[in-house]
C-alpha cells in the first residue's frame, strides 16, 4: 500500500488484550498503516517506553451493579469515555478500527458505530467476551482465533471469520526440538499478568517435593519483583537449580532452555506455547470472566496439546503429574509432536485479506 491508511486499535487492560494489539499494530505498521492504540491505565503499563508515543490513555470501567452509587459512577465514566472517543474520532477519523476485547475497547467502538466508522472486533478466547458480545451487532466482522468460539448468536454467524491467534511472528516461526536425552524436567513457570504471586507461593513447595523424591528438576520462574529474594533463597536452600525473572514480553529467549511450561490459560500464551511446540501444564484462573480460561485449557487438553490441572487441585495433583511425566518423558515428545500439526502462520495474511476487502468496499 502506498497511501497511509489510518488504523486505531482499542485494547483492554490485560496482557491477553494488549499483546495481540501490539502484535497487530506491528504488522500494520510494516504494511504502511498509520497506527494509534487506545487503552486504559491498566493496559498502558504493558507498553515499552519507546512505543508509548503512539498510545492514548482513556478512562474505562465495567458497568458495576453492586450498588446504585457505583452503578451511576461507572455509567458516567463510560459515557465520559465515549464522549472523549467521539471527539478523537471526529478530529482524527481513522479508516478502520479494531476492538481487541476488554471493557476499555468498548467506548471507542461505540463511538465508531455512532460516527459510522467501520470497525472489527477480535476474540481470541473460546467463549466471547462481554464487551465483544455487546459490540457484535454493530461490528463489520468478528475475527476469531478458532471457529469453536461459543456465545455468538447464529444470526451473526456471517460476521465470523477464523483468522488464528495474533501472536509474534518470531514465535510462530520458532519450533522447539526437544530431543530429550535424560530424565530431567526443565520447567518454565509463567505467571502472566495475574498469577505470578500465587504461583510463587504454591509451586516452590511442590518443586521441593519433586527434588526430595529424586526428580531431576530445573526451574525458570516469573515472579513479582518483591518475591525475588525470598524465592531465590528458598531454591538455593534446597539446591534447586533456578533462574528468576520479572515481567518480560520476550518469552522466546527462555524457550530453548526448557522442555515443559506451567502457565495460566490465557489464549495468547497457550497459542504461543503450542506454536513453539512446548508441552505445558495449564492452570486456569478460577476467577476468569465466564470461566473462559478453563474453556481455553480444556480445548488444548482435548487435542493432546497439553496437560490440565485446576488450581483447587494443585497441591494434590501437580506433584503426581510431574512424577508421572518424569517417569515417562516420552509423554512430552508425544505432545510436542501433536502441537506440530497446528500453526498460526497464516494469521497476518488472513487479517490482511479481511482488511483489504472491508477497506475496498464502498460505504
Amino acid at each position: 500500500m502506498n497511501k497511509k491508511i489510518r488504523a486505531l486499535i482499542a485494547v483492554g487492560g490485560t496482557g491477553g488484550h494488549v499483546f495481540p494489539g501490539i502484535n497487530l499494530a506491528s504488522n500494520l505498521i510494516k504494511k504502511n498503516y498509520n497506527v494509534t492504540i487506545v487503552t486504559d491505565k491498566r493496559g498502558y503499563k504493558f507498553f515499552k517506553e519507546t512505543d508509548k508515543k503512539n498510545v492514548l490513555v482513556f478512562p474505562s470501567s465495567p458497568l458495576i451493579k453492586k450498588n446504585i452509587f457505583l452503578f451511576i459512577f461507572s455509567l458516567l465514566l463510560i459515557l465520559y469515555s465515549i464522549l472523549r472517543s467521539l471527539i478523537l474520532l471526529i478530529y482524527n477519523r481513522p479508516n478502520i478500527i479494531f476492538g481487541m476485547g476488554g471493557y476499555a475497547s468498548f467506548p471507542i467502538c461505540i463511538a465508531a458505530a455512532i460516527l459510522r466508522i467501520k470497525f472489527v472486533i477480535y476474540e481470541n478466547n473460546l467463549i466471547i467476551g462481554r464487551a465483544n458480545k455487546k459490540l457484535l451487532p454493530f461490528a463489520e466482522k468478528i475475527l476469531v482465533s478458532n471457529k469453536k468460539l461459543e456465545g455468538i448468536s447464529l444470526k451473526y454467524d456471517f460476521k465470523t471469520i477464523e483468522v488464528g491467534n495474533i501472536i509474534k511472528k518470531e514465535i510462530i516461526n520458532f519450533s522447539l526440538d526437544l530431543k530429550i536425552k535424560k530424565k530431567e524436567l526443565k520447567i518454565l513457570v509463567l505467571g502472566g499478568s495475574q498469577a505470578a504471586q500465587i504461583f510463587a507461593e504454591i509451586l516452590p513447595k511442590i518443586f521441593k517435593k519433586c527434588s526430595d523424591e529424586g526428580i531431576s528438576i530445573k526451574i525458570i520462574q516469573q515472579c513479582l519483583t518483591y518475591q525475588n529474594r525470598e524465592l531465590s533463597s528458598f531454591y538455593k536452600k534446597f539446591n534447586i537449580e533456578h533462574e528468576l525473572f520479572n515481567f518480560n514480553d520476550n518469552m522466546i529467549k527462555f524457550f530453548s532452555k526448557i522442555n515443559l511450561a506451567i502457565t495460566r490459560s490465557g489464549s495468547s500464551v497457550l497459542a504461543e506455547l503450542t506454536n513453539a511446540n512446548i508441552p505445558f501444564i495449564s492452570i486456569p484462573l478460577p476467577s476468569s470472566v465466564d470461566n473462559h480460561q478453563l474453556k481455553n485449557a480444556t480445548f488444548y487438553k482435548n487435542r493432546n496439546f497439553s496437560f490440565l490441572v485446576e488450581e483447587k487441585d494443585l497441591k494434590d495433583k501437580l506433584y503426581n503429574l510431574l512424577k508421572e511425566i518424569h517417569e515417562n518423558m516420552s509423554k512430552l515428545d508425544e505432545i510436542s509432536a501433536n502441537q506440530r500439526q497446528y500453526s498460526d502462520k497464516h494469521v497476518y495474511e488472513n487479517i490482511d485479506g479481511v482488511l483489504n476487502k472491508i477497506l475496498n468496499e464502498k460505504n
